[in-house]
């Protein structure tokens, strides 16, 4: 049994989470696995989803907004993603393909913008909030020439589209799905992905068990429990790292690339 004390987790549209030992006005949790609460922390789906929705109407459509008020480690996160992304691009047996890329829980492009678009020709955007994307056109400038696509609704009822990727980045997000949903997203990704495609998750990770969060619906994994859900799904993973060099308050981030 897993108690918890953390501030609200920013994981809608790329942000992360902290630790309440560093930031004040902790949500104080019920121990997970009460009889009130299913194994991932839900105890209802639709509410799950609207809570989450709801919220994240209330955050304002900046970098900043994006990242719950650090917009300071935005470099360092892109820097990361960009070097572990690099390994499987290129020409040759076995990498990934520079055409299209998703971003998922895209919000207002933040990382299409810094780590999708100097990559790949084109990308599309996926995120639940309507608003964010029509700041993700005006804050991309004349890059959103190369976006086709903007997607509105949640990763739940995302069906990408077959063999269209040769990228699904999915970072900040997969808090906001249940085991189950997020087990048939990546699944339903694994179909949309082109010849050596690649899925990458970049998420908080739980120090142990699952962290849920009442302020903006969503739920922090511990990494053993977030690789058996890709396992689930029937995926691989090819790489593992850890993000370095984030505040110390910032729970610890690790990115998966999947096959």
């Amino acid at each position: 049994m897993v108690y918890s004390l953390i501030y609200h987790s920013i994981q809608g549209s790329n942000h992360p989470v902290y630790n309440d030992a560093y930031v004040g006005s902790p949500t104080y949790l019920s121990p997970l696995g009460s009889s009130d609460r299913m194994g991932d922390g839900v105890q209802n789906e639709t509410v799950f989803y609207s809570k989450a929705e709801n919220y994240w109407r209330e955050v304002a459509p900046t970098v900043d907004g994006m990242l719950g008020g650090y917009g300071k480690i935005s470099n360092i996160d892109i820097d990361g993603s960009k070097k572990f992304l690099q390994k499987f691009l290129g020409q040759g047996e076995g990498k990934t393909g520079n055409g299209c890329a998703l971003d998922c829980g895209a919000g207002i492009g933040r990382i299409t913008k810094r780590l999708l678009l100097p990559l790949f020709n084109t990308v599309d955007l996926v995120d639940v909030t309507q608003e964010f994307l029509d700041q993700a056109k005006v804050y991309l400038g004349d890059d959103s020439k190369r976006v086709e696509n903007y997607f509105c609704l949640g990763l739940q009822d995302f069906i990408p589209q077959d063999r269209r990727y040769d990228v699904i980045w999915i970072q900040w997000v997969i808090g906001h799905l249940t085991d189950d949903h997020l087990v048939e997203f990546l699944h339903r990704c694994r179909g949309g992905l082109r010849p050596e495609g690649l899925i990458v998750i970049k998420d908080n990770v739980a120090y142990e068990g699952v962290i849920p969060d009442d302020v903006d619906s969503s739920v922090c994994r511990e990494l053993a429990l977030v690789k058996s859900l890709v396992t689930r799904a029937g995926l691989t993973i090819v790489c593992e790292e850890q993000q370095m060099n984030f505040p110390d308050e910032i729970y610890q981030v690790h990115q998966l690339a999947l096959r």
